[in-house]
């Protein structure tokens, strides 16, 4: 059924294509800005990403490079960058790396400009002035930060990840060139790849879905499977390394709309805990949560979908989507199991507990309390390993 109202926003200029970082300096110039700093990491400086990405800006001045970002984004490291980037005068904010970049960026961004300490802008809609132009180059394929209206920031004092979410936090500029994914190792390819598969799957599924979104979604989720596993064996394959920065990409516009769901909530708090990588989590949590919110006639709510990937459309539907997704992580050579990647049974409550109160679980199909999600932990614990 066709919802009643629905509303989506999409304020990103998106640029995609081998090659398009060419591009970068007219479309800085285009919004009035000539003083670029720049959000990285070390491994950016290693790789020759960064000189690439300064010698191509031409008549814009780069006032400043911030390569401290770590893989985890702090919350003291966002301040420190937002003092360096207030002091350098600049106008233009550039991210160049993973989500923890992007992410890192966004909170520099707000930082910079409405000064005081990033915990005060936790949350939802707590930014409530217009920010600088944010341009995004994402050199993974996951996360889809650079679409969307989320932030995810380390507090290490209270071994959590802090949420921030407002329509000022979307970056003005996606650059999508595949040529800056090609040295992404095969394990960090598949486990990103699996975070956008999460981001779709959830977003399809979410209660916030619309026509959309879906449709994003869907596509996002066809891309995944059909380029990740030749992404992942043959990393310089250019079309495959495109087609995961798209379904990335699309991901993210579905789900900064929607919000995702249980696996996320989860993961979210397995990162906090047990600092298990997001993306993996998510991917040993989504079959899970997909035979979970599945149960009953839970089925419809994936049957279009799994129409659309794998020409089935019935009850079998949330089981076959979960043993499609075990089957690709299984060929990707991911480990198979929360017990593989360092969980503990004894962590389980602290997990569950956490997850609760994320606010990915108030847009989940399923309602789901401590014991189901006790549930959820326990079947990923156990692994996902198939024959496939």
């Amino acid at each position: 059924m066709l919802p009643d109202y629905w509303e989506y926003s999409l304020p990103t200029r998106i640029v995609a294509g081998p090659g398009v970082l060419k591009d970068l300096e007219k479309e800085i110039l285009a919004v009035g800005c000539k003083k670029a700093f720049l959000i990285t990491d070390k491994q950016m400086e290693d790789l020759g990403y960064v000189d690439r990405v300064v010698s191509s800006l031409g008549k814009v001045d780069v006032v400043g490079v911030f390569d401290e970002v770590t893989p985890d984004s702090e919350v003291r490291l966002v301040e420190r960058g937002a003092h360096l980037a207030r002091q350098a005068g600049a106008d233009y904010l550039l991210a160049l790396g993973g989500g923890s970049c992007i992410d890192t960026a966004k909170g520099i961004n707000v930082v910079m400009n409405l000064g005081g300490s990033l915990l005060d802008y936790q949350g939802f809609n707590q930014i409530n002035r217009p920010l600088h132009p944010l341009g995004a180059i994402p050199t993974t394929a996951g996360t889809g930060s650079e679409v969307t209206q989320f932030a995810l920031v380390l507090d290490r004092d209270q071994h959590s990840k802090i949420t921030y979410l407002s329509p000022r936090l979307v970056p003005s500029l996606a650059l999508l060139d595949p040529e800056f994914t090609l040295s992404m190792p095969p394990l960090l390819t598949a486990a990103s790849g699996m975070d956008a598969l999460g981001h779709a799957v959830e977003s399809y599924v979410s209660i916030s879905a619309n026509p959309l979104s879906r449709g994003l979604a869907a596509e996002a989720a066809a891309l995944v499977f059909t380029h990740l596993e030749k992404a992942v064996r043959e990393g310089k394959d250019v079309q495959s390394r495109l087609g995961m920065l798209l379904a990335s990409n699309l991901a993210g516009l579905a789900f900064s709309n929607t919000m995702v769901g249980c696996a996320h909530a989860l993961a979210h708090a397995l990162g906090g805990i047990k600092g298990i990588p997001h993306a993996l989590a998510v991917g040993l949590l989504l079959p899970a949560a997909v035979l979970f919110n599945g149960e009953g006639s839970g089925y419809l709510l994936y049957e279009d979908l799994t129409l659309r990937l794998f020409g089935l459309k019935g009850k079998e539907a949330p089981r076959v989507l979960a043993e499609k997704i075990r089957q690709l992580m299984n060929r990707c050579r991911l480990p198979g199991s929360l017990a593989e990647a360092g969980l503990t049974r004894e962590d389980f409550p602290a997990v569950a507990e956490m997850a609760l109160t994320d606010g990915a679980m108030y847009t989940n199909p399923r309602e789901a309390g401590e014991e189901e999600l006790l549930g959820l932990l326990e079947a990923a614990y156990r692994g996902n390993r198939t024959s496939g």
